[in-house]
């Protein structure tokens, strides 16, 4: 290079000028990894949500609404915006802004016209606060799937089940892709069904997220599936801390697994065909009461080789999760009835023989480890005794929320049994602990649970799902709860 060349190149290189403009850090440059594109139809309201502001996106989402926008788009659109935007491990957490979806919606379709929006509303501001969480936490979005490695639709399913096995996370999630784009959803979930229910770890939430996934994609539509099975798939081969791989390890949480793969075979040929029998759910209500989960999956094979159906079986699951409730309240025994809820589903949406005796072993080896350490406190879902309201009609259901609370949990609760008794409406109960959710509810936990316990009460005999509702109660909001602040915001943000 010639000195004049030297000469222009320095002066071309004086770039003072620049210093005029605020720097910018190394982080700032960093090319941000693209997030996964979404479905055209709904990716401008999933942006709404996601650059929206807090304090701001229920104003923006209600101004839409009276312009047009619909309710399976912004159901839609909650669903997706979780998926892309909040890291789904734990699965649980920050992450039940997304679980809560398909609750929120039961909710919506339980209630009159006018109230159907409030459990979207919610959703949404639950949410803008995962979100917030999940930057705090590293600010975690679903980038594209690795296309090169995605299998060819004659092998994508059986690179699933490898994968799955070898809990192998990349193989899993390119392998989820080329079932989306090529299989039915039937087919995905019955391969999914098995590994929500593989291990203990997250206390359930898995099955939930399958279950609570798939049914709001029965309404949104299966073309949305994509980004939302590789969110499952990766929640699945969550290990909680596990360093070494399940697959080739010995973790407790692993084990029920494992032996009921073995314990499955020995459920006679003909099982479905089993009778309802009261004296079976009785028995296997003692199992989940005082046994492990080596005694609750053994207690199912016997009762079932005896000739008691699959319905006596869950009678004594939803019952038992029931009890576990009054038991000792709190999360753990809580979601004895959200994975039983989801099982449940589970169990009658798949076909195939061996994953339906898989679950129904599964969830009942789940029971006694919802129970943990809880001390017996005497307190039996068959045993209660009714107490009467002292007040009738639509009072006597004010009287029973007018109870509810930490000191008066087994009161409220017999007097639910007395009221439904005498011939009380179950709706008029399940209607209140509705309206009272949106009124005072603070927590995903609380839609989750409503929604599970208000479907299941229709699943069972007359006779136990009243005694599961009393049982509820122990986790039900009350009068004496004070309000959340939802309804003000979303009156504001309609009137604004």
């Amino acid at each position: 290079m010639t000195a004049g060349g030297a000469g222009v190149l320095a002066a071309s290189m004086d770039l003072g000028f620049l210093g005029r403009l605020p720097s910018v850090s190394a982080a700032e440059a960093r090319v941000a990894p693209a997030p996964v594109s979404l479905h055209p139809e709904l990716e401008p309201i999933v942006r709404l949500l996601e650059n929206t502001p807090r304090e701001r996106v229920l104003e923006e989402v209600a101004a839409r609404l009276k312009v047009g926008m619909s309710y399976r788009e912004i159901l839609g659109a909650l669903l997706l915006a979780g998926v892309r935007n909040i890291q789904p491990r734990p699965v649980g957490f920050k992450f039940h802004a997304v679980l809560v979806v398909n609750s929120a919606h039961l909710a919506s379709l339980a209630s009159p016209d006018r109230e159907r929006w409030l459990p979207l509303f919610w959703a949404i501001d639950q949410f803008k606060s995962s979100q917030a969480a999940d930057v705090r936490e590293g600010d975690w979005t679903m980038g594209p799937v690795d296309e090169a490695a995605v299998p060819p639709s004659h092998k994508a399913r059986q690179a699933l089940i490898d994968a799955m096995d070898r809990w192998d996370e990349s193989g899993a999630d390119a392998a989820i892709a080329g079932m989306a784009r090529t299989a039915g959803a039937d087919e995905i979930f019955e391969v999914l069904s098995r590994y929500g229910a593989r291990d203990f770890r997250e206390i359930g939430h898995k099955e939930i997220y399958l279950a609570n996934s798939y049914r709001t994609l029965e309404v949104i539509g299966w073309r949305h599936a994509e980004p939302v099975l590789r969110s499952l798939v990766y929640a699945m081969l969550d290990r909680v801390g596990d360093k070494d791989n399940p697959s080739k390890s010995d973790y407790p949480a692993d084990r029920p697994y494992r032996r009921n793969l073995e314990l499955g075979r020995k459920i006679r040929p003909g099982w479905l065909d089993g009778r309802v029998d009261p004296t079976a759910t009785t028995e296997m209500l003692r199992a989940i009461r005082e046994g492990s989960a080596k005694d609750a999956s053994d207690k199912v094979v016997e009762l079932l080789n005896r000739g008691a159906g699959p319905q006596s079986i869950f009678d004594a699951l939803f019952a038992g999760a029931g009890e576990l409730l009054m038991r000792s309240p709190g999360i753990l025994s809580m979601h004895a009835t959200t994975f039983t809820n989801a099982t449940h589903y589970a169990w009658h949406r798949v076909r195939d023989d061996d994953t339906r005796r898989l679950l129904l072993l599964q969830n009942a080896a789940f029971m006694p480890l919802f129970r943990g350490n809880s001390k017996d406190k005497g307190l039996r879902v068959d045993e209660l005794e009714p107490i009467s309201p002292q007040a009738g009609g639509s009072a006597a259901v004010d009287e029973i929320f007018g109870e509810i609370g930490p000191d008066h949990r087994v009161e409220a609760a017999r007097k639910v049994l007395g009221y439904l008794k005498a011939d009380g409406s179950a709706k008029a109960l399940i209607d209140a602990g509705r309206r009272f959710i949106f009124l005072k509810g603070r927590d995903a936990h609380d839609y989750k649970f409503t929604s599970a316990v208000h479907e299941d009460f229709y699943a069972m005999p007359q006779a136990l799902a009243q005694r599961y509702l009393a049982a509820s109660v122990f986790n039900w909001r009350g009068s004496r709860d004070t309000d959340n602040e939802l309804i003000g915001r979303v009156r504001a943000a309609i009137d604004g």
